[in-house]
């Protein structure tokens, strides 16, 4: 195997949106993860549903029923030869099941147990169901995103996945560095609404200085400047302009055949409404891609916005191989990049309960016994 997790053995127990996200991270750098998936039967194989799921891609999967007992210890001896865990349950479900913290560090004082919620495993509000969008709200962060007349929500990116998944993986990864060092485990507890607060530290830095308005589009990265948001084009498409420091801005302004000593500062907020009209101005003189092909390889910050159909073709996503063609399917790859230990390309998603016989024949059962855990539904 490829990759610096090689060797690292992880059970995932099957959910939605951000813990699988940690998983794909955790696979795509060589690690060795066993999805968990619920006991069903499965009908006509690998289909498209499957195929696509790239959440779940580079993994394998066993298929349990975890409401039974023997199902629940057949996931403790996963664990006991595991070095992580993690799960994605509302608060008590994964300890109702026989899979919880304790259950599962009895079996494996080393293990890392990840937990992921919206809310954390405490709080007043940490029984409650919420979404990414609740999340970020309650951390701030929803606030400061979007136009002046209402919060926009970020897609599901803050919550779910950045202040979600991705803060899972690296908290099982420091675990696990330190479970190696001491040889005892812990939980490690990740909450989207702790984790895309934490996106927002440098945001909390400017504000402290003074350096942040609390109003939408009244700031230096929410779209208050002129020079750093988006603009329409001739052909109704966009560009994305960030020229924050004064030497990219000389830049944009020469290419937008703009003179600097007929406008207002660029530090002068006061003015900032009239340079916006004389940049929208500007900006629809010309299509996309011409001010895509006009900027290329220039300092004034201005980039295509591109399609998310669109971005695989772009020269520097091809030049970089940043989205990749495998298993029939374009997608991104995995990052980041390693000088060392490469990557290999995905693993296509494999279908619920598909490693099931070998898996359990890992762990020393017969095809006897898979026969009559198959029969007894505890397994499929």
């Amino acid at each position: 195997m490829k990759g610096p997790l090689a060797g690292l053995k992880v059970v995932e127990l099957a959910g939605l949106g951000p813990a699988p996200f940690c998983g794909m991270v955790l696979a795509d750098l060589g690690a060795t993860v066993i999805r968990v998936d619920r006991a069903v039967s499965v009908v006509g194989g690998h289909t498209d549903s499957t195929r696509s799921d790239l959440l779940n891609r580079g993994k394998q999967s066993i298929g349990l029923n975890l409401q039974s007992s023997d199902a629940a210890d057949i996931a403790l001896q996963l664990v006991a030869e595991a070095e992580a865990i993690f799960e994605g349950f509302r608060p008590g479900v994964a300890e109702r099941l026989g899979v919880g913290p304790s259950q599962c560090l009895a079996r494996n004082k080393a293990l890392v147990y990840g937990r992921m919620t919206g809310w954390g495993q405490e709080g007043p509000y940490s029984a409650m169901a919420g979404h990414d969008i609740d999340y970020v709200a309650v951390s701030g962060v929803l606030d400061a995103i979007g136009p002046s007349e209402r919060p926009i929500p970020p897609l599901n990116l803050v919550g779910d996945f950045g202040g979600g998944g991705m803060l899972l993986a690296f908290g099982i990864l420091a675990a696990v560095l330190a479970a190696r060092e001491s040889g005892l485990g812990q939980v490690v507890d990740a909450a989207m609404v702790d984790g895309s607060a934490v996106l927002s530290a440098m945001q909390h830095s400017m504000m402290a200085a003074g350096e942040w308005q609390t109003a939408r589009e009244s700031n230096l990265l929410d779209g208050g400047a002129p020079f750093y948001t988006t603009y329409e084009c001739a052909d109704g498409r966009h560009v994305a302009v960030g020229a924050l420091e004064p030497q990219f801005y000389a830049t944009l302004l020469e290419g937008l055949g703009l003179d600097g000593a007929d406008l207002s500062p660029q530090s002068d907020r006061s003015g900032w409404p009239g340079l916006r009209e004389i940049f929208a101005s500007q900006f629809l003189q010309k299509t996309r891609d011409e001010w895509g092909e006009h900027f290329s390889g220039t300092d004034a910050c201005v980039a295509p916005i591109l399609s998310m159909s669109e971005a695989p073709s772009h020269p520097h996503n091809v030049a970089r191989r940043t989205f990749v063609d495998a298993n029939g399917l374009t997608q991104p790859g995995p990052a980041p990049r390693f000088s060392e230990t490469s990557l290999d390309a995905p693993r296509a998603p494999v279908a619920p309960g598909a490693d099931t016989d070998s898996i359990m024949g890992s762990l020393g059962y017969s095809p006897d016994q898979i026969v009559m855990l198959r029969r007894s539904g505890t397994i499929a």
